[in-house]
């Protein structure tokens, strides 16, 4: 990964963590000063979701044409994404428990992405519970398509199609229908790209470590 791209993920978030502290914001009914959660939860989802199409990607290319390298990839952006939907769910149960009243409403969007994240950990379980790397590999591309292809109707399809406090589902307007002006948007979109940089230099960080692992259990000595 480019440093001047590293660079950039830093200079983004540091400039989204004090603006998106410090920024005056819209009062918004019931939201108030907790529509700054924007910022960060919505964010880390952008970045999952981004995330694990790229560990999608990496796994119908495995399918297509085997290769260790290409394994590691698709497991490396699985890993990054799936912490970056658990935090994308604490920071949803930090922003509910001051607007909605409690963390955990039961909304469809929130059990949408606990199932979502769920899938995608079973993922991990069944790598981990075999041993034949051909075989794990092989197994974990096709659930991983598998798992991909939940996530969209359980997080994007079925909150939109029932009763739901989400904005955007349910009947609930999105946020761009909200008075969201452009002093929110200068900070919203580059938590978006600085987050997605961020998850992009774990993985980047974690695939490195992987061939290292590997050349040092095919070299000992």
């Amino acid at each position: 990964m480019k440093s001047w791209l590293k660079i950039l993920g830093i200079v983004l978030l540091l400039y989204v963590h004090t603006a998106g502290l410090l920024m005056d914001v819209p009062r918004l009914a019931i939201l108030n000063e907790t529509v700054r959660a924007l910022y960060f939860h919505v964010p880390m989802w952008f970045g999952m979701v981004l995330l694990y199409m790229l560990s999608v990607y990496y796994s119908i290319h495995y399918l297509r044409k085997p290769n260790p390298d290409t394994d590691s990839k698709s497991v490396a952006y699985a890993h990054v994404g799936t912490a970056f939907g658990i935090l994308g769910i604490i920071t949803g149960m930090l922003w509910a428990n001051y607007t909605w009243g409690s963390p955990w409403h039961g909304d469809p969007k929130q059990n949408g992405a606990a199932i979502a994240l769920l899938v995608y950990l079973a993922y991990f379980v069944l790598r981990g519970s075999l041993e034949n790397e051909e075989q794990r590999a092989r197994l974990s591309a096709v659930y991983n398509i598998f798992a991909f292809a939940a996530m969209i109707p359980l997080i994007f399809i079925i909150p939109r199609l029932t009763d739901s406090m989400h904005p955007g589902s349910g009947g609930n307007p999105g946020f761009n229908a909200y008075d969201l002006d452009s002093r929110m948007r200068l900070v919203f979109y580059p938590a978006v790209i600085g987050w997605f940089i961020i998850g992009l230099w774990i993985a980047s960080l974690r695939i490195r470590i992987k061939r290292i692992e590997e050349k040092l259990d095919y070299n000992p000595s």
